[in-house]
């Protein structure tokens, strides 16, 4: 479990983060979602340590980040893995190579031990028979898919994901959303998504943090979203006519119903 309290985070003058407080859970997709210059990615990069707030803290499992030191922080990062909104694989590097880069990076196991992990992890993804491959000889969705087996190759006790996503047909975004929710719960990961993704908001978000204008403006589930009487979460999630349409449709339902 992250749980973020009361966290502030300026540049200059301007004041990105107010006061947050977020809990984010284990056995969970954990969503951050918000507009464009809503400070949802800016929370993400003080949640891994690429930002440092001025105030607050951030609990990993009750460690708090803001206050280790750099040996601490290193021994951190083993146990956090990070989704790259553009899969950032190594182009160099065969789909095995990427997977086991991580396992060459920070443990002492020996190449057969790395193979073997890797190859498990992609077997994971459904991606068995692809390790010869080189990404340039793969799909987008496959190249994601990589990326995945490459954030969990160290057995994560937190998964970072930023716009999973992107790029990503609305077919393959569900291929990626449901492979990320099932390993979160298969290995009880705190699993953190970044989003833009309505479809993955409405499928898959167990816990949502909406942030507003550098608040946190409404915690809730999928579910929740449907009957949420705050306007701005409204008019973020329901923006386009299909989405607008469906809240409107469950309303209706509840109405009937009553």
């Amino acid at each position: 479990m992250i749980e973020v309290k009361n966290v502030t985070k300026s540049f200059d003058d301007r004041t990105v983060l107010h006061g947050i407080n977020a809990t984010f859970y284990n056995g969970k997709t954990n969503l951050i979602i918000g507009q464009s210059g809503s400070g949802k990615t800016v929370l993400m990069k003080s949640l891994v340590g690429l930002n440092r707030p001025e105030e607050g803290e951030i609990l990993f499992d009750g460690r708090d980040l803001l206050k280790m030191d750099a040996g601490q922080i290193k021994d951190l990062r083993k146990e956090i893995g990070m989704l790259f909104q553009g899969s950032a694989l190594f182009d160099s590097e065969t789909v095995l190579g990427n997977v086991m880069f991580p396992l060459k990076m920070f443990t002492k196991q020996s190449f057969a031990e790395m193979r073997d992990r890797a190859m498990f992890c992609l077997e994971r993804v459904n991606l068995k028979g692809a390790e010869n491959k080189f990404p340039s000889e793969i799909s987008g969705g496959m190249q994601k898919r990589v990326a995945i087996a490459r954030a969990i190759a160290l057995n994560p006790k937190y998964l970072f994901c930023d716009e999973p996503n992107s790029g990503l047909d609305p077919k393959t975004s569900i291929v990626i959303d449901e492979l990320l929710s099932d390993i979160t719960k298969e290995y009880n990961i705190t699993t953190i998504i970044n989003t833009h993704d309505m479809n993955s908001v409405l499928g898959i978000g167990e816990n949502i943090i909406f942030i507003n204008k550098g608040y946190r403006e409404w915690v809730g589930d999928m579910s929740q979203i449907y009957t949420s009487d705050n306007q701005a979460l409204n008019d973020f999630v329901f923006a386009t006519r299909l989405f607008k349409g469906v809240k409107d449709f469950v309303a209706q339902k509840r109405t009937t119903l009553r």
